[in-house]
């Protein structure tokens, strides 16, 4: 084998699998046509849940200190052609790190490179062959044509996905008719930025903060940092742009006089790009030894989710695959991934699909369901419930046993904990990203069971105020496998933990040794 899992795409979601995979002790070989990374920025910052996965694994800090802000932080995000305000809440569900995908795939991939990853890029993948054990993929690189087999390959690829064509995998859904294109520009002579995020434009005059819209398109103002403006169009285009040509200041400036019939003075530009939207997924998510995650598994018809939903698929299968390469996983556990990260792209695809049908309309009708729907987010349950889905973080995997208890196949919550080595938390415990069982109870009932486990599980015992179960099994991904109600019988919490340990970390040892610690 030339390695244990080939990744084909170098982009967000093919750097952080490759990292993944290193973390559980597998060798990825990362294929990127591209010769370096690009500076087009597609993406402009990271977003919900993925930033407290990041958290959990201890390495937040790196992509904050690459980034434009200190820390993640929250505000007013666009949805469905509105602004969505979450500054009124104290612990906001959504929140954003604004990071350029330029310089969110450099920290991806030194991190990658620092954890063993072999990068190539400059190469291309022309051919794809595989059988019952293995993957080859034909490559196209700088020197003569090659060959590389491995045990898995995993399409990375983005959504004109080569690999995704070559398996045969269909990519069924809708291309909507508009064109988007969002930049981030300096403040230049002659504008003024106002208090309330309106712009003054010398011999224009104000342009309103928020969504503009004309009979030509869509017009859209607003910023997180008061030394840039960002821009947004939409407008219906018959033109068919290639994604690999960059767009220009003067293709904005001619969309956005196109759409709001004025000329607006641009600035340097710090961010520029175009795109169109779609509604698209893969059928299946694995086809034999071929999987398929990031764009070249799902688009959405909305901005600020795609990113998000193709890093936390790389989270999901990168120690599942690790478990299969390494001989442990259970039967079934890769296939999880589809089930699984299926059901996540069907949530972004509920919430994403519905701004389409808020956004697009112009007539009273579409006016009055925007203000009804911004009046109903004046209130903080509604607030909330959207800011989950928007974040990713309301998402339930539907576990065996997942009615036992309303934790399991939820994200682990951060818990304070004392332990007998101080005071810690679960997101501590979580940073070697390997499966944890934290007894919150003192039980060790459930503890000497854990122990059969503790080749492949760390294993605490810690308190904790108001605890929410008595005991948690957590995956390498941080979602909860099993918890034991408060109290629980034993006759009832024995078995059901040796079924989650043993459905999801394989076999136990046959011998044991010392108490659970």
């Amino acid at each position: 084998m030339d390695a244990d899992v080939i990744i084909v795409g170098a982009g967000p979601t093919g750097l952080m699998l490759a990292g993944e995979l290193c973390r559980a002790g597998v060798r990825p070989l990362v294929l990127e046509r591209q010769p370096q990374i690009r500076d087009i920025p597609k993406a402009g910052g990271l977003s919900g849940q993925i930033l407290e996965l990041l958290r959990y694994r201890g390495e937040l800090e790196r992509f904050e200190a690459a980034s434009t802000a200190p820390r993640p932080a929250s505000g007013r995000f666009p949805w469905g052609g509105m602004h969505v305000d979450f500054t009124q809440l104290a612990d906001p569900p959504m929140e954003a790190l604004p990071l350029p995908q330029p310089q969110l795939e450099r920290v991806l991939d030194d991190f990658a490179r620092e954890l063993g990853a072999d990068i190539r890029r400059g190469h291309e993948v022309v051919g794809l062959s595989q059988d019952v054990d293995t993957v080859t993929a034909d490559v196209r690189g700088p020197g003569e044509p090659d060959r590389v087999t491995a045990r898995y390959l995993v399409g990375c690829d983005g959504a004109s996905s080569r690999v995704r064509d070559l398996a045969g995998i269909p990519f069924s859904g809708i291309t909507y008719p508009e064109v988007q294109r969002l930049a981030q520009v300096t403040v230049p002579e002659g504008v003024t930025v106002l208090e309330n995020g309106d712009i003054d434009v010398a011999g224009v005059g104000r342009i309103s903060f928020g969504f503009t819209r004309t009979e030509r398109g869509e017009f859209a103002l607003g910023s997180t940092n008061p030394e840039l403006i960002g821009l947004f169009t939409s407008e219906e285009e018959s033109t068919e742009y290639d994604d690999d040509e960059p767009m220009t200041v003067t293709e904005l400036g001619d969309s956005i006089r196109r759409v709001l019939g004025v000329d607006l003075p641009l600035g340097e530009p710090t961010r520029l790009t175009r795109f169109t939207f779609h509604a698209r997924q893969v059928e299946r998510y694995r086809d034999g030894r071929t999987l398929m995650a990031g764009d070249a598994a799902h688009l959405f018809p909305s901005p600020g989710v795609a990113l998000g939903a193709g890093l936390l698929d790389s989270v999901n299968l990168g120690w599942k695959l690790a478990a299969d390469i390494q001989g442990w996983a259970p039967d079934g556990l890769l296939d999880t991934y589809h089930d699984e990260r299926r059901l996540a792209s069907t949530r972004n695809m509920l919430h994403a699909q519905a701004q389409v049908a808020i956004r697009r309309g112009h007539d009273p009708a579409a006016v009055a369901l925007r203000e009804l729907f911004q009046e109903l987010l004046a209130d903080e349950q509604p607030l909330r419930r959207l800011g989950g889905l928007m974040a990713g973080s309301e998402l339930r995997y539907p576990f065996p046993g997942h009615d036992r208890h309303p934790l399991i196949g939820t994200f682990a919550p951060d818990l304070a904990l004392r332990t007998d080595r101080g005071a810690t938390s679960v997101a501590e415990l979580m940073h070697g990203a390997r499966p944890t069982f934290i007894d919150l109870a003192d039980r060790p009932d459930l503890g000497e069971i854990a122990q059969d486990w503790q080749h492949r599980v760390d294993i605490h015992t810690a308190e904790t105020d108001h605890r929410p179960a008595d005991a948690l099994l957590i995956r390498p991904d941080a979602h909860i496998a099993w918890a034991a109600t408060i109290d629980e019988p034993t006759d009832t919490a024995a078995p059901a933990l040796r079924e989650a340990l043993s459905g999801w970390f394989g076999t136990p040892r046959e011998t044991t040794s010392g108490p659970a610690g």
